[in-house]
């Protein structure tokens, strides 16, 4: 099968592959991958900002696929539905987190495109019981972002803590940060966004922000709450500095540069709060996509042909996708199969 492999020994660089088509282990289905997402986490991978677990791994974990096959014991959805394969792979099930109903926290937990390969690829394997069922009403490449920018902006909402109406500032306004506000504006609140690119503040205003300004510019009012979406540590006392008393900072990076000193009276003083958020659980995937087939999102989808991985990340990277990038990967007319039976 044709894939894209990011080597650990050379950060920055992500090369075209060919490689055997996977087999599925005890519990885990073969997917035909049609479509995925483009994450930034996908270049702190290739760039060696997160550390390696693997010499040579496939990135991508926003994955829209067809199951053809399934390992041995496997259950649930059968050859033919579409699936999605997120960021979250596996956790362990045992430990404290994981039966407090924290399984974002195991620490055994395992990871697509970081710790298995991913969805650069014609083909991927995922346990069966990590797999989403999908909305409908959506493309291929629109559901596939919602798989990791949508649930990573759902539990960073989540864990800002917004009052019902209330005043939320985002910070950053790329993929995950455009679902999220869609989000939160179905459900009644006021949401300012701040961002670098025009383009961006255009998109905000189109989606039914509030308002939209540089991230350095103070809002036109206290914020209850704000999620940092840019992984720009310096950002961090600004959004801090904007809340009123009482409010919530969610920070929704899996990488973030070195946050300055904070003054405690200016930023963090009267119960202002910082959260971290870390990967997901699959009930915030669950809540994401009942989410998306409730309110009928808007996903501005930039399209790659599979064969210009390495152009999109470099694209994400420079900020040149407004939106989302998605790597269309089933050619229109292939209708090859593995030759792994399916059940």
């Amino acid at each position: 099968m044709r894939a894209w492999v990011a080597p650990a020994s050379r950060p920055g660089t992500i090369e075209s592959a060919v490689l055997p088509v996977p087999v599925p282990a005890d519990g885990e289905l073969l997917v035909r991958v049609i479509a995925c997402g483009v994450c930034r986490t996908d270049l702190h991978v290739r760039d060696g900002d997160l550390p390696a677990h693997r010499e040579r791994v496939v990135p991508g974990h926003e994955v829209v696929g067809e199951v053809v096959a399934a390992g041995p014991g496997a259950t649930g959805p059968v050859a033919g539905a579409r699936v999605g394969i997120p960021w979250l792979r596996w956790t362990c099930g045992t430990c404290r987190h994981c039966v407090r109903g924290r399984e974002n926290l195991c620490p055994s937990s395992l990871y697509t495109g970081w710790d298995a390969d991913g969805g650069y690829a014609e083909y991927a394997t995922v346990p069966a019981e990590y797999a989403y069922e999908l909305p409908q009403g959506y493309t291929d490449e629109e559901l596939a972002p919602l798989l990791c920018a949508g649930i990573i902006g759902y539990r960073a909402l989540r864990r800002a803590d917004l009052p019902p109406g209330g005043r939320l500032g985002v910070y950053g306004f790329g993929a995950s940060a455009h679902l999220t506000t869609q989000v939160a504006l179905a459900r009644g609140a006021a949401v300012h966004v701040f961002t670098r690119s025009p383009a961006a503040r255009e998109l905000a205003l189109r989606l039914g922000a509030v308002s939209a300004a540089d991230p350095y510019a103070p809002p036109r009012e206290p914020l209850d709450a704000a999620i940092l979406f840019a992984p720009a540590g310096d950002l961090v006392p600004v959004a801090l500095e904007a809340l009123d008393s009482g409010g919530t900072l969610s920070i929704a990076g899996i990488h973030l540069t070195d946050i300055p000193s904070l003054d405690y009276r200016r930023h963090l003083f009267r119960e202002r709060t910082i959260h971290s958020v870390t990967a997901n659980t699959r009930e915030d995937g669950r809540a994401l996509l009942a989410a998306a087939a409730e309110h009928r999102l808007r996903v501005m989808v930039t399209g790659y042909g599979f064969d210009h991985a390495d152009r999109a990340l470099d694209d994400l990277s420079a900020g040149r996708v407004n939106g989302v990038a998605v790597l269309r990967v089933r050619r229109p007319d292939d209708s090859s199969r593995p030759a792994t039976a399916a059940r």
